[in-house]
Order: structure tokens, then C-alpha cells, then sequence
């Protein structure tokens, strides 16, 4: 039986995104999200690509909340004494803009920041 990889996170940006673009010219963006569960907030990586990497970028800034829809990734290497790290992300594969923290104003906001259908996840999807 094959396993299934899939995370859906709501949270806050920690930081404005970083574009950068490969040698090949794709445009990738990362940000840190802070998911709080109301006891702790776990600092999550997110990394997204193409279209939704460059919409991330002009749309988003820190403390804006967002709901990301990725997988799991798990980054091995040895650091320059010869420690094995490694790093986990989420790689993004839709993202839904949902506008900074509990105000009227930016939830109407988030209406108008709209991500094109492939990239974007029904919140009434999600199994809360």
C-alpha cells in the first residue's frame, strides 16, 4: 500500500516571503508560518514554485494569514564538521490568501487576492 503525503496548515507569515529564481529561471518562494494551536506555535518553512511562488511574493507580507496546502519534504546533508541535519518543509501546492489577523477590513481584503483555481484549496475542505 502507498502512503499519502499532505498538510494543511493556517497560520501567519513570521517574515515577508524571499523569491529567488533557479539557474533555469523558475521563479521559488520561502516564508516562515507560525501555527498556533493556542498553547505553542510551531515555525514551519514553506516553499512554493511558479505562479504561486510569484503571487506569494507580490501578496504577501509578514503577519498576513494564509492557508497552505502542500506536502511534506525532508532536506538530509552534513554541515562542515561532518553532522548529518536535517531540515523539513512544506512544499506548497496551493495557497489561499486569508488577510492579516481578525480584522473586517482585511478579510475583505483577502476576497480580492485570489490565486488561480489550480492553486487554490475550498477552506470547507478542510477536517477541522
Amino acid at each position: 500500500m502507498s502512503g499519502y503525503n499532505k498538510v494543511i496548515l493556517i497560520g501567519n507569515l513570521g517574515g515577508d516571503p524571499e523569491m529567488r529564481f533557479t539557474p533555469s529561471g523558475k521563479p521559488v518562494v520561502n516564508f516562515s508560518l507560525a501555527v498556533n494551536d493556542g498553547k505553542d506555535t510551531e515555525w514551519v518553512r514553506v516553499t512554493a514554485w511558479n505562479k504561486t511562488a510569484e503571487l506569494c511574493n507580490q501578496y504577501l507580507e509578514k503577519g498576513k494569514s494564509v492557508c497552505v496546502e502542500g506536502r511534506l519534504q525532508t532536506h538530509k546533508w552534513e554541515d562542515q564538521d561532518g553532522q548529518t541535519k536535517y531540515r523539513t518543509e512544506v512544499i506548497a501546492n496551493r495557497v489561499v490568501f486569508l488577510g492579516k489577523k481578525d480584522t473586517q477590513e482585511d478579510a475583505e481584503e483577502a476576497t480580492v487576492l485570489e490565486i488561480p483555481e489550480q492553486d487554490q484549496i475550498d477552506l470547507e475542505d478542510i477536517p477541522f
